[in-house]
């Protein structure tokens, strides 16, 4: 491993020479063009990319694609140019269109500075067991907007990237770490903002096709067709379908996903543009098992659920199944009002729905629900104990606008800005028995266990509303001929919680409000036409995660409680300060310092209640973050585009935390989930015809214990794309084969902690008490797999 990272150092030491050296060459290239004569320039095509500057290097794209390559962008589509005033990477087509047509946003991003994924599918197949960081902040401190749509899950804040567009009509990945968009519609973004926008429709009639099969049984079909300008209305739309099957790379079941895109779009004088966005999401997959470090040292990727209910009782994988249907609408519409007047509006809906089941034994004699004896179940097998599912049912229902009307004078541009969200959740346990066979009749929890009182036996009953209310203005003042940027606003966010608990002997309601003060500070200065400076200061906020955090549930077994709502539901706060520098040319570089002090840390944890695994919220008191990170790509250069990045990170807890009566000694320790260091080193070729990707990922030891008794080793990913794109032929656009090769050489290793705990090993408190030690529990981060993929347009 010392070797590996020597020489990950070394190859990072020699880019760096290469861009200084490629940097001297443009230098001279241009005094020795100056001294002749030139002919004049033919006029690049129509669909070319093109890009000028002062050093007189220009790159011309006569590149042809179906799926939207241009060949332009730096690093192979992971660079391209950035001018906020913040720390800010972005992918493009160039990029996207080269992973794996399974692939989500939450893999594709594993790449970029700061960025640590873990998934737990090779293929991308399953989004709901990844384990997804920035800068040491997880991602339920990540805000995720699809199209100015808030996207990720409204209480839990876990990112289901699955749930937004496929691969073939996203059209850019952008991710802000630190800070979000003063203007976005989130309240949880204390760890930055990932960014997703949809491919505009074609002028042109048409379509893509796209047929890929690869490793566990892959099948994927995906169509989409183009309207093109519909006659002179200066409407546009486009609609796709894709269809998705594998198994499980690891232990038993098959995932499976049915998914729509759509987008209305009509443009019309001066920059006006209105659309109608649509994506629906219906995914059925099975929960993989998460391994202590115990079992992973004994049996490794065998650590699975039973594939046989004979033999594996509760622990039988189909009592995991799991489904999540989600349906996304949105209408973003820019006006421009007058020629220094604009506004922005974007109305939308967002509908999630399905269950999350895990297997679980219980006793037949007696039953409580809450905390009222309710006499045994009615059940069809004789004996003690029953084996049959928990069913965890949810609903959630979450409306909004957003808008912003921005004034543009001379020097300024002054925004103002609202925010209004509605959203409620509904979310319901039951219990279903299992037949000899280990067949379960619904998995939806039609036809629950009942009590002898003649009420289904159920943990919770919980309904929720929240509302979000937030205002906003902001200036941004530009001086010294645009050089000079600075920024200054301030955002005041406003959310209510109001929770009911249905069940016996819960306490009923549970309420919060939260008003949280949120000013930022940015300014940048162009030194020259490619290099920029810029300095931030930010702040950010989230509540509490979890439905289950204001509510009490009782075990059905003893009428005990089993949780308490939490006393602590105070908001994570943070204030981030970061330095910076840019260069743009034929070598790009960013490179930025950041620090953040964070109060209330408030991290989301993964714990089984009756074999179903359920999010739970633990405040995690103060934490500071520093470090440093750099990128750097270029352009392509005799069609090779090389990449680099990386990060250095040091976060500590800064207070002891809170364990029973006493408090466990973790001042000064390292924070969870914080690799001290990660780094990408990436090369892309594209000649037209042939073209390919490589990606080595490195991410250091992180631990997965308060007190840094157990974590989780270094290891190395790596992934390879190589492609052949042919002639047009007749109405058929470039077809290609693409053939990619992910997480080559690795069988697994674990990704990420999916159950945090304060020790793993029995400890004493500050106040002298022996503290028991607990058991972590991690992700597994998934195997090799190959996909072979054929597309073509029309």
């Amino acid at each position: 491993m010392q070797n590996l990272s020597r020489s990950f150092l070394v190859s990072v030491s020699l880019i760096a020479l290469a861009a200084t050296s490629a940097s001297a060459a443009s230098t001279q290239l241009r005094k020795a063009l100056s001294s002749k004569p030139r002919k004049p320039a033919k006029p690049a095509p129509a669909a070319a990319a093109v890009h000028s500057d002062p050093e007189r290097i220009t790159v011309h794209s006569d590149l042809q694609s179906a799926t939207g390559v241009t060949g332009a962008t730096p690093g192979g589509g992971m660079m391209p140019p950035q001018t906020a005033p913040k720390s800010r990477s972005g992918l493009t087509r160039d990029y996207i269109a080269k992973q794996s047509p399974t692939s989500n946003p939450t893999t594709m991003i594993a790449s970029l500075p700061g960025v640590v994924t873990g998934s737990g599918d090779p293929l991308g197949t399953s989004d709901q067991q990844v384990s997804l960081s920035v800068r040491g902040l997880n991602q339920f401190e990540l805000g995720y907007t699809y199209e100015g749509i808030p996207a990720a899950d409204p209480l839990n804040f876990f990112i289901f990237t699955g749930t937004t567009a496929d691969n073939e009509n996203i059209q850019s990945l952008s991710l802000s770490q630190g800070s979000a968009d003063i203007s976005a519609p989130l309240y949880n973004a204390v760890g930055g903002q990932l960014s997703e926008t949809l491919r505009d429709p074609s002028h042109k009639a048409g379509g893509l096709l796209n047929l890929a099969y690869g490793s566990y049984a892959l099948n994927r079909e995906f169509a989409r067709i183009d309207s093109g300008d519909i006659g002179h209305s200066g409407i546009r739309s486009f609609v796709s379908f894709s269809y998705e099957g594998a198994d499980n790379w690891r232990g038993s079941g098959r995932t499976t996903r049915y998914h729509v895109d759509g987008k209305a779009l009509k443009e019309w004088g001066e920059g006006n543009r209105a659309s109608f966005i649509l994506s629906y999401n219906s995914p059925t997959g099975y929960y993989l098992k998460t391994p202590s470090m115990a079992q992973w040292n004994a049996l490794g990727t065998k650590a699975n659920y039973a594939a046989n209910f004979k033999s594996g009782g509760a622990s039988y994988y189909k009592f995991q199944e799991n489904q999540r249907n989600s349906l996304i609408l949105g209408a973003p519409v820019h006006l421009n009002l007058s020629h220094s007047l604009t506004a922005d509006i974007t109305p939308y809906y967002d509908y999630f729905w399905g269950y999350g089941d895990g297997g679980t034994t219980l006793p037949t004699g007696y039953s409580y629900v809450g905390n009222q004896n309710t006499g045994p179940l009615q059940v069809s097998q004789s004996g003690s104990s029953v084996i049959g599912a928990a069913i965890d049912t949810f609903t959630e229902r979450n409306s909004g606008l957003n808008s912003a009307i921005h004034w543009k004078t001379q020097h300024n541009t002054l925004s103002f800005g609202y925010w209004y969200s509605y959203y409620t959740q509904q979310e319901h346990s039951y219990y279903a028995e299992a037949d000899g066979n280990g067949n379960i009749a619904s998995m939806t929890g039609r036809y629950p266990i009942m009590t002898q009182a003649g009420i289904p036996l159920s943990r919770y009953n919980i309904n929720f509303v929240q509302q979000t209310n937030a205002l906003f203005i902001n200036d941004t003042f530009k001086a010294l001929n645009d050089r000079l940027t600075i920024e200054a606003g301030f955002k005041e966010a406003m959310v209510s919680r109001m929770s009911t608990q249905l069940i016996r002997g819960a306490n009923y309601k549970s309420t919060v409000n939260y008003a949280e003060p949120l000013p930022q500070f940015a300014a940048s200065y162009r030194i020259t036409p490619h290099d920029q400076i810029y300095i931030n200061g930010s702040t950010g906020f989230r509540a509490p995660s979890s439905i289950l955090t204001m509510a009490d549930y009782f075990s059905t077994s003893t009428g005990k409680i089993a949780h308490s709502r939490a006393s602590n539901l105070s908001p994570e706060y943070s204030i981030g300060e970061e330095i910076g520098y840019r260069h743009t040319g034929l070598v790009n570089i960013s490179a930025a310092l950041f620090n953040y002090n964070l109060t209330n840390r408030q991290l989301s944890s993964t714990v089984y209640l009756n074999g179903v695994a359920t999010t739970a919220s633990i405040n995690a008191g103060g934490q500071t973050s520093r470090g440093a990170e750099l990128e750097l790509g270029l352009r392509p250069w005799h069609h090779f585009s090389p990449y680099l990045s990386g990060q250095y990170l040091h976060a500590t807890i800064d207070n002891n935390l809170a364990s029973g009566g006493d408090l466990l000694p973790t001042k000064g320790k390292t924070a969870v989930n914080t690799p001290t260091f990660s780094g990408t080193i990436g090369l892309a070729y594209d000649n037209g015809s042939i073209f390919g990707n490589f990606n080595l990922n490195y991410v250091g030891s992180q631990y997965a214990t308060f007190m840094n008794d157990q974590k989780i080793p270094s290891y190395f990913t790596g992934n390879v794309t190589l492609g052949y794109r042919m002639k047009s032929y007749r109405f058929v656009k470039p077809p290609q084969i693409q053939l990619n090769l992910i997480n080559l050489g690795n069988n697994g290793y674990l990704s990420g902690a999916s159950s945090l705990v304060g020790n793993a090993k029995a400890t004493k408190g500050v106040y002298g008490t022996n503290i028991a030690a607990q058991t972590p529990l991690y992700y597994v981060g998934g195997g090799f797999a190959g996909v072979v993929s054929v597309t073509a347009g029309f």
